[in-house]
C-alpha cells in the first residue's frame, strides 16, 4: 500500500463517520500523484486554479464518470463559465455578479452543480467572502432569485488560534439557513471542524504530503 493510500486511511480512522466527505486537495500536485488514490476508489478531489484542473482531470473525468471536482479557491467571473463546464461543487461562492455568472452558465450548459457560499466569518479586510450581515439577503438572491443550488456554507477562519469560535459561528450560521451540507477544515484544524458536524473536509498536505 503506498504511502498516500496509509495517509488517507489513517485521517479516515480518525475521522470515523461515513458521513464526512474528505476532499484530497490535489492543487499543485501531479496526476500521477494523485493516480493511487483514484485507483483506490476515492472520489472527492479538490482543485483552486480553473486552467490547472481542466488540463489535469478533464479526460480523466470523461473516463471516471464519479468523479467529484470541488473548486476551493477564489473563483474569478473570467473563469466562472469555464469552471462550471468542469467541476461538481463550487466552494468559493461569494459575490453577486460571480452567482449571476455562474446561474448564466448553468442553464446555457443545461448542469447544476453544488454551492457552498464562503462567509467572511472573521471579517477580515484580506479576505473575500460574504460578510455574516449580508448573508440572509445574498442566500435568499442565490436560492430563490436564481435557483442556484445552496447546500451549505464555507469559511476559512483567522489563522489567530481560536477557530473553535469561527466554527461554532458556521454552524449555527448553517443551522440558521437550514443548510444540511458544511465545508470546514483542513489538514491542521479538521478535527475541531469535526466537533461543529462539518461534513466536507478540505485535506491536502496530510495526504500527498508538503507541497514544493
Amino acid at each position: 500500500m503506498s504511502l498516500i493510500i496509509n495517509n488517507f486511511e489513517n485521517i479516515k480512522s480518525l475521522i470515523d463517520n461515513s458521513n464526512v466527505k474528505i476532499i484530497a486537495v490535489s492543487k499543485t500536485f501531479s496526476y500521477d500523484l494523485i493516480r493511487p488514490l483514484v485507483d483506490y476508489g476515492h472520489r472527492h478531489f479538490g482543485e483552486n486554479k480553473v486552467q490547472e484542473a481542466i488540463s489535469k482531470w478533464t479526460d480523466i473525468k470523461k473516463k471516471i464518470k464519479d468523479i467529484n471536482l470541488h473548486m476551493i479557491g477564489k473563483l474569478q467571473t473570467n473563469k466562472a463559465k469555464d469552471a462550471v463546464k468542469l467541476f461538481d461543487y463550487i466552494h468559493s461562492l461569494d459575490n453577486q455578479k460571480l452567482a449571476n455568472v455562474l446561474a448564466n452558465q448553468e442553464k446555457n450548459i443545461n448542469k447544476k452543480l453544488k454551492y457552498f457560499i464562503q462567509v467572511n466569518i472573521g471579517n477580515e479586510k484580506q479576505k473575500t467572502g460574504i460578510g455574516i450581515d449580508l448573508l440572509d439577503d445574498f442566500y435568499y438572491y442565490c436560492t430563490k432569485e436564481l435557483g442556484i443550488n445552496v447546500i451549505g456554507l464555507m469559511a476559512l477562519p483567522p489563522n489567530d488560534s481560536n477557530q473553535d469560535i469561527y466554527f461554532k459561528k458556521l454552524f449555527e450560521l448553517n443551522k440558521m439557513l437550514g443548510l444540511k451540507e458544511l465545508s470546514m477544515g483542513m489538514s491542521s484544524d479538521y478535527n475541531l471542524a469535526l466537533k461543529y458536524e462539518t461534513t466536507f473536509v478540505r485535506i491536502g498536505s496530510s495526504i500527498f504530503g508538503l507541497r514544493s
